[in-house]
Order: structure tokens, then C-alpha cells, then sequence
């Protein structure tokens, strides 16, 4: 079988990889082309082209990039037009992937289509869906309550699992080699993965951390590799000492022996979730994009953790919120509050066991997914939940 994979994102990377390694197990010599970062790229794949042309997000951010853009979705339509693959699995990214679609499909209208990660139209947009209907066949959600939507939309959905909860956590002995290089509370400091996110974030989060501290307290700042010198730079501009963190396992002890976590909104609430660590959520936009987002969003909050387990626990600062006047005080709340860190870590732990942390790892669920709708295809079936 021949997939071609294309994702935009470092979460859709990990994704990605998470994926072709399950078909890897389950359908030995399946072949891989497309588009990835890194982490697919150690699952075999070449991409057509760096992965990071693709990662801009927000209204505003893309306008300078628009012929680039355009100039990729062309790219990756024709290369799926020349390789004539079995399957095309898209992975997040709907902006760039749907356009990419709509090409493909026209040249070849009965190319099957799975996309991993179903639009948050329960969040904004709810148009979405339907409007990916034509050209998608079969969604992977990661959310459990995400499958009536796509299906009311007339595209099968399978809730495969959130990939969090089968990320490999830190050793003890991992951790004790980090305690012993930073001594002190640790608290960490996760301004984005974009550069855009740590321009807008990092001064304030530099601020903020600032007024909350205690005394002695390490501030630890994880960053993808691709961005690692821009967070130096970031970093070394703040009004107290915070180290970068790049190493794969320092990255994961960092996380597991943090006491609190000061991030941007994303699925960075989940990976501290996973390690029980109390957080508090501060996200900014460029002004336009704020603007419009301000008046699509249809919910009270956008951590994830505060909406799968139905709760309110993670304090958040968005938009005008987000202010080192107004993150500062909470953080320190948190930091000097056992009651405010234990009542977090209930909602975390409900939010784990509800992404499937008891059940099998979401990449080979998600391979088994695929799988089954490409075999009940065959048949001139929908695929079935799983």
C-alpha cells in the first residue's frame, strides 16, 4: 500500500510518526511519501519539502506567506497526481491540506482520503465540517466527544486517542539528574513552539514569572530545536535567569519535576496534565487575528484540559488577559496554594482516563483505523467505530 502523508505542524509530525509506525506493524511494506518534519522523517519518510514552510498560523501571519503557499499546495497536489498513491492521509493543517484536496480530487475523484485530527468545530467555525465532507472520507479524532460531529457532517470518525497519553515519560533517574543540575523549585516556562508565539509571549512571560517567583526557584524553558536559538534569544532578554532546555530527556524530567508551569495555550496543557503538573494558560494574538477570533470563538475556555474533563480548573489569560499584571499574581496564587495545585491535578486525572490512557497507544489504534476503512472500502462500506 502506498500512503502519502502531509503534515504541517510539529504535533502533526508527531502524529504523523506515531501513525506510519503503527502501519508499519500492521501492514508490513506499506511505502510512505509526502510531506513531515523530522519525527516522520525517522519513520522513513522524504518529504517534497521542509515542513516548516508550512507552520504559520493566525489570519494576519499568513498574508506575507501567501505565495509560498500557494506554491506548496500546487507542489503536493502534483505529487500526489504523479505517485498515484493507495491513500492520502492528511494531518491537521486544514487550510493548507484541504486546498491540496480539492486539486487532487479533481484529477482524481475517487481517491481516498482520511484526515487525522477533526476541526474543532464544536470551538468555532462549525461550517467546517461540512465543507470538508467532499473531500474527506474518514477522521481520526482525538477528542472523545468529536465523532458526532464529523458523522453528522457524512464522514465516518473514529476517536483513536489522544497521543499524549502514550508519550514516554521521564526516568527517575532522568529526573534526579535534572534535580541535581537545577537546584530549587522548578517551575516551567512554555511561550509556543512558533516564532511568532515567542515574540508576543516571551516578554510577558518574562514578567510575569518575575513578580511570582520564590526565591531560588529554577525557571526551565523547553523549546523545539528548530526554534531553540530565537527562545536563547528571548530568554536572555528577561529580568531574571531561565534556561533553555532542548535535550530529549531533559525536556521530559523538566516536565515531570516541575512544581508549576506557566505556557501558552495548546496542547502543551496536556503534556503537563500528563505529568500532574499545575499550570496556568496565557495566549496572545497578532491584533487582527484576535480581532476575528474574538468573534468566531463560541466557548469560555480553550484549554483542553478544562474541556475534555468538563471542568474550569486551569486559570487562563487570554487576548487583553494576557498581561504580566494579571498572570503574575495567579501564577504566585499557584505556586504558594497546595489546595489550588491539588485541585488541578483531580481535573488532569480525569482528563487522562477520558483521552484513553488505559486503552491501546492512539498511533496503532489509529493505523487499525485506517486499515479498517480502507478495507471496508474495498467492500463499498463505511468504515466502523472502533
Amino acid at each position: 500500500m502506498k500512503v502519502f502523508v502531509i503534515a504541517g505542524e510539529p504535533s502533526g509530525d508527531k502524529l504523523g510518526a506515531a501513525v506510519m509506525a503503527g502501519l508499519t506493524e500492521l501492514a508490513p511494506g506499506v511505502q510512505f511519501s509526502g510531506v513531515g518534519g523530522e519525527a516522520m522523517q525517522a519513520e522513513g519518510l522524504i518529504s517534497l519539502f521542509p515542513m516548516a514552510d508550512l507552520s504559520v498560523m493566525g489570519f494576519a501571519e499568513v498574508l506575507p506567506r501567501i505565495r509560498l503557499l500557494r506554491q506548496r499546495i500546487a507542489q503536493t497536489a502534483a505529487a500526489i497526481a504523479a505517485q498515484k498513491p493507495d491513500l492520502v492521509l492528511t494531518i491537521d493543517s486544514p487550510d493548507f491540506c484541504l486546498r491540496v484536496l480539492r486539486i487532487a480530487r479533481k484529477a482524481r475523484p475517487a481517491l481516498p482520503v482520511v484526515h487525522y485530527v477533526a476541526p474543532s468545530v464544536w470551538a468555532w467555525r462549525p461550517g467546517r465540517a461540512a465543507r470538508m465532507a467532499p473531500l474527506v472520507d474518514h477522521v481520526l479524532a482525538l477528542l472523545p466527544f468529536e465523532p458526532p460531529y464529523m458523522q453528522a457532517a457524512g464522514m465516518s470518525c473514529d476517536f483513536v486517542g489522544h497521543p499524549v497519553i502514550a508519550e514516554v515519560r521521564a526516568s527517575e533517574g532522568e529526573v534526579a539528574a535534572l534535580r541535581d543540575r537545577f537546584r530549587g523549585r522548578i517551575v516551567l516556562a512554555l511561550p509556543g513552539s512558533r516564532r511568532g508565539e515567542i515574540a508576543r509571549h516571551g516578554p510577558r512571560f518574562g514578567a510575569a514569572l518575575a513578580q511570582a517567583l520564590p526565591e531560588g526557584a529554577q525557571v526551565l524553558v523547553p523549546s523545539v530545536t528548530s526554534q531553540a536559538e530565537v527562545m536563547r534569544a528571548e530568554v536572555a532578554r528577561w529580568p531574571l535567569r531561565a534556561h533553555v532546555l532542548i535535550d530529549p530527556a531533559q525536556k521530559r524530567a523538566a516536565f515531570a519535576a516541575a512544581e508549576v508551569a506557566l505556557a501558552a495555550s495548546g496542547t502543551v496543557s496536556l503534556e503537563l496534565a500528563a505529568n500532574d503538573t499545575p499550570m496556568i494558560i496565557a495566549y496572545d494574538l497578532n491584533p487582527l487575528t484576535r480581532f476575528l477570533a474574538q468573534r468566531l470563538i463560541r466557548l469560555d475556555t480553550v484549554t483542553l484540559v478544562n474541556l475534555v474533563s468538563e471542568t474550569r480548573a486551569i486559570p487562563e489569560f487570554l487576548g487583553h488577559d494576557c498581561v504580566p499584571d494579571k498572570i503574575g499574581p495567579a501564577l504566585k496564587t499557584l505556586i504558594d496554594s497546595a489546595q489550588a495545585r491539588a485541585a488541578q491535578r483531580q481535573a488532569m486525572q480525569q482528563t487522562m482516563l477520558r483521552l484513553g490512557l488505559k486503552g491501546e497507544a492512539p498511533g496503532l489504534r489509529a493505523a487499525r483505523s485506517v486499515l479498517g476503512f480502507m478495507a471496508l472500502r474495498a467492500g463499498g462500506n463505511p468504515a466502523p467505530a472502533i
